[in-house]
């Protein structure tokens, strides 16, 4: 049985955040992403304290499109180290659940 995630991506810019979406949707590893364009993020990197304007991505996708899913967000990342991590669904409508999963299978086992 597969499980549904939801997945949190941090990017630099709203606009490579709608090419992540964009590709992660068209390649049906994520059934939707909603891109919330302005949040402030305050992290260590390199030893210092840190404060970027940053959007945020919000990807719904199924563990087992998971693997593929952190590949390709990696691949298309401008940063070196990206934030991705992964939140089970514990519930939720089980006419979206049921979308979510429909819109994630992989066109090579249809």
């Amino acid at each position: 049985m597969t499980h549904e995630l939801v997945i949190l991506v941090t990017t630099s810019t709203r606009d490579e955040a709608a090419a992540i979406a964009e590709a992660l949707v068209s390649e049906r590893l994520a059934a939707c992403v909603n891109i919330v364009p302005a949040i402030e993020s305050i992290y260590r990197w390199e030893g210092k304290v840190t404060r970027d304007s940053e959007a945020l991505m919000i990807i719904k996708t199924t563990d087992d499109r998971y693997p593929e899913l952190e590949r390709r967000v990696k691949e298309l990342h401008s940063y070196s180290t990206p934030e991705v991590l992964a939140l089970r669904i514990d519930r939720g409508s089980e006419q979206y659940l049921n979308w979510l999963r429909d819109s994630t299978v992989n066109d090579e086992t249809r």
